[in-house]
């Protein structure tokens, strides 16, 4: 009994609940967390867009049309991949709409999310790879504040541990009596499992393979959409084991998790696409794609301040016909009545 106790003593506790109430509105952790971690990569692309030549406000213009179709995607792939728990004998279908209880995946999320962010480069006239690889590192971050929903929603984690840094599962109960992992409160604080953190393991993953995607951009000036390419090939290199390790229910593919055999295919994608890409030459200069030698801001001008010139080419065809104008001039000059 004393080792036991011992064991608990030295584990993660849950938190008693994951939904919280203002009168009759419901504050979801793991909404606020979803919300925190697109907040988080808004705000580092942005740094990161500018620093690389892009304008001021861009990214944010670009997530108006990345963000929605990301969370319809992320919805769509839980929703397929795991039919079951949506259709059939005893489900409700109208379930599958219920986004707040969970279940966003990732590789919809991304798919569709890129589907998104395309229309939105393509409205502005930017670069998508460029854009991909500004936006790299926060996406994994968010991605990393995301996983912090799961905990709250005492959810995909692996299996039975005696490990010091196991996690305490807990009953939760509705006020009516029910047993609702989402919707429930603890009753007490014993737990009724200690088990892998599968949603900590992933979260530390994602933060190193941010440092990794920092370091490696600055270290080799990253470009062509590489960065975008070793962010999904880091982040499907750690999903393949940690999800490998989960023992939450899943549909199964040739006995395999079906996450499992997506993992390995998109990594070996990415890493093709990283070695490919390289031929592209050194990173592009975005200001450069767009037609102008500096960042132009939204008035007009550029980011040092300054007014834009006319190109090169404008100005000499300016020269030109006003040169055949003086000719023109000169030759009526001289011409009979």
């Amino acid at each position: 009994m004393n080792g036991l106790n011992s064991v608990v003593l030295a584990t993660i506790p849950s938190p008693d609940r994951g939904v919280w109430y203002l009168g009759p509105l419901p504050l979801r952790a793991y909404a606020l967390c979803i919300i925190a971690g697109i907040v988080i990569a808004i705000w580092w692309g942005e740094r990161r867009w500018v620093a690389r030549g892009g304008v001021k406000g861009e990214v944010t213009d670009i997530a108006v049309w990345a963000v929605p179709f990301g969370l319809v995607g992320g919805r769509l792939y839980h929703v397929i991949t795991d039919n079951q728990k949506y259709f059939g004998p005893g489900r409700n279908p109208l379930a599958a709409l219920e986004i707040w209880n969970g279940g966003l995946g990732i590789w919809g999320a991304i798919a569709l999310g890129a589907v998104g962010a395309w229309i939105g480069c393509r409205r502005k006239g930017i670069p998508l790879p460029a854009m991909a690889d500004a936006l790299a590192p926060g996406i994994v971050v968010a991605q990393a504040v995301g996983r912090l929903g799961n905990y709250f929603n005492q959810e995909l984690f692996g299996a039975d541990t005696t490990l010091p840094w196991g996690l305490e599962i807990y009953r939760r109960v509705t006020p009516d009596g029910r047993e609702d992992m989402l919707a429930g409160v603890a009753v007490d604080h014993t737990p009724i499992q200690v088990v892998h953190p599968t949603f900590l393991y992933e979260l530390l993953w994602n933060l190193g393979v941010a440092l990794l995607l920092v370091w490696a951009d600055r270290r080799f000036r990253l470009g062509h959409g590489r960065v975008f390419a070793l962010y999904v090939a880091g982040y499907t290199a750690g999903r393949f084991w940690i999800e490998l390790m989960r023992t939450d229910e899943a549909t199964l593919v040739f006995g395999q998790r079906v996450n499992v055999w997506v993992s390995a295919l998109v990594f070996l994608g990415a890493v093709a696409y990283f070695v490919i890409a390289k031929s592209r030459g050194p990173r592009e200069d975005v200001a450069a794609l767009r037609g102008t030698g500096e960042p132009k801001t939204e008035d007009g001008g550029t980011e040092d301040g300054g007014t834009e010139t006319a190109e090169p080419a404008e100005t000499e065809t300016a020269a030109v016909a006003a040169d055949k104008d003086k000719t023109g001039s000169q030759a009526e000059s001289v011409k009979p009545e």
